[in-house]
């Protein structure tokens, strides 16, 4: 059900953007507040208005906003190319394909791996939201890799928090485009969404706090592979602080990668793996570490890379 709200713009709005204000009012994306707009969905001082017009303190605004998108629930059906690394009554830990989400989002239409376990008659934790239940942390779509999932409440809580306090090992593998000086360094930058609000993230002061070391593995003439260890968990981490120092991943178009070297190489995607996961037991406590392989894509391109002498 839509909701009505009546209220007076802040003072500290004085000259933005209707668009941006409604934005920052409302927690909408601009383009999702320039809809309502267009629609006639807002009134200021009781008259449509343009999404470009400037607000001032104190004008009132009289907005229609739509219900929130109830969360999907998760398709129970396997999914190709998943493949179990180790399972007990605990936990699974797979290798994520290409293609597919950790869990069902608002307008994700593909595969999951919470429904591809489900539909390949695995048990997961019922703790958390329903849509993720089991998940304790994500991997986007298209990056491949080595990826934990809780089957028992026990399990979910103590794996939620050992991501929370950071005793989890993340490691990825990354090809980026050109040398990085230094050879190995860490990255300390804060992530917050791309305030052009199109779902990329972006160093943004005053974001979170997000911290990514790496290291050099191999250089080869136009790009680097690296090893990444992840000590904070932001969205797109590892695409953002790369493209930030101007080494997008290879492949990443979304965040500035060279098409024509993606192209050479059959990349259709970021060249980006998350090569190993490394914890403590929630039972035993013994201390666990999975060790996953590129995927064909991947492999094949740091094979054209090598031989590009």
């Amino acid at each position: 059900m839509a909701d009505r709200r009546s209220l007076p713009v802040p003072d500290g709005l004085e000259g933005e953007r209707l668009d941006a204000a409604l934005s920052r009012l409302f927690g909408l994306s601009r383009t999702r507040a320039a809809e309502l707009i267009v629609a006639g969905d807002v009134l200021v001082d009781g008259s449509p208005a343009a999404k470009s017009d400037r607000v001032h303190g104190g004008a009132w605004l009289d907005v229609l906003l739509p219900p929130p998108p109830s969360a999907p629930m998760p398709v129970a059906e396997p999914v190709p190319g998943m493949q179990i690394v180790y399972e007990d009554d605990d936990i699974v830990v797979v290798n994520k394909p290409v293609g597919v989400a950790a869990h069902p989002t608002t307008g994700w239409t593909g595969p999951t791996v919470i429904g591809g376990l489900l539909g390949a008659g695995h048990r997961v934790a019922t703790s958390g939201a329903a849509e993720r239940q089991g998940i304790v942390h994500r991997l986007d779509a298209n990056t491949t890799g080595t990826m934990v999932v809780a089957k028992s409440e026990h399990a979910y809580s103590h794996l939620k928090r050992a991501f929370k306090e950071r005793t989890v090992d993340k490691r990825y593998h990354a090809l980026v485009q050109g040398h990085l000086d230094p050879l190995r360094g860490t990255v300390d930058a804060p992530i917050d969404r791309h305030p052009v609000g199109d779902g990329r993230w972006a160093v943004v002061a005053g974001g979170k706090e997000s911290v990514t070391h790496y290291d050099t593995v191999e250089a080869f003439r136009s790009a680097s592979l690296l090893d990444i260890k992840l000590e904070t968990g932001r969205t797109h981490q590892i695409r953002v602080h790369m493209s930030a120092l101007r080494h997008p991943c290879v492949g990443d178009m979304l965040y500035g990668a060279d098409p024509t070297l993606a192209a050479r190489l059959g990349v259709s995607r970021q060249w980006l793996h998350a090569v190993s996961l490394a914890f403590e037991h929630p039972t035993t406590g013994e201390w666990m570490s999975f060790t996953t392989d590129y995927p064909d894509d991947l492999a094949l391109a740091l094979e054209l890379v090598a031989a590009d002498h």
